[in-house]
């Protein structure tokens, strides 16, 4: 049954919606999947705090184009389904790419981060990464440890002195009451 023009314009609205909301969009071919399978993927998606819809690629290449972004144009032939992330980039493409190398099915085509067309291989290292909060995590330690440092060394140069005017205090010994 075709789709009317009404609906279309609901899709086209619906895909600029999600892809504003995105950081990232994944591209994949879901063809050889079951329903129960699309749905195991969306469950994981979803619990990443992704979405993953089935799109008609002339819509949502038109939603793209709303948007000024773009991608290769093979990504959008065949059947296409997108993970799009809403927050943690990493956690959606590692629920894609684990579900790929479990699957041997679902084919990832290529992924936009931001406005930026990346390949598979990109995807699979991006999936690779740890999660947000323990880059964010290293980060934080990699900046404090510097500073870490230089109260240390300041600490240890000042109970030096304080042990070095201590032991001088005892030598010269205490002054007598009168």
């Amino acid at each position: 049954m075709a789709i009317t023009r009404e609906r279309k314009e609901e899709l086209v609205a619906q895909y600029t919606d999600l892809l504003e909301r995105s950081q990232a969009v994944i591209l994949t071919n879901y063809q050889g999947l079951s329903v129960a399978q699309i749905s195991q993927l969306r469950n994981q998606i979803r619990e990443a705090n992704g979405a993953y819809y089935v799109t008609k690629n002339t819509l949502i290449k038109l939603a793209m184009q709303q948007l000024d972004l773009s991608v290769h144009d093979e990504w959008l032939e065949g059947p296409t389904a997108i993970g799009f992330c809403f927050d943690d980039v990493t956690a959606v493409a590692k629920a894609i790419t684990g579900f790929a190398d479990e699957s041997e099915i679902l084919a990832i085509k290529g992924a936009l981060l931001g406005s930026r067309a990346v390949g598979e291989d990109q995807i699979v290292r991006l999936a690779k990464l740890p999660p947000a909060e323990v880059l964010r995590a290293q980060v934080l330690g990699a900046l404090t440890a510097p500073m870490s440092g230089v109260v240390g060394a300041l600490n240890n140069v000042l109970a030096g002195l304080v042990s070095v005017l201590d032991a001088r205090k005892d030598q010269l010994g205490e002054p007598e009451a009168a």
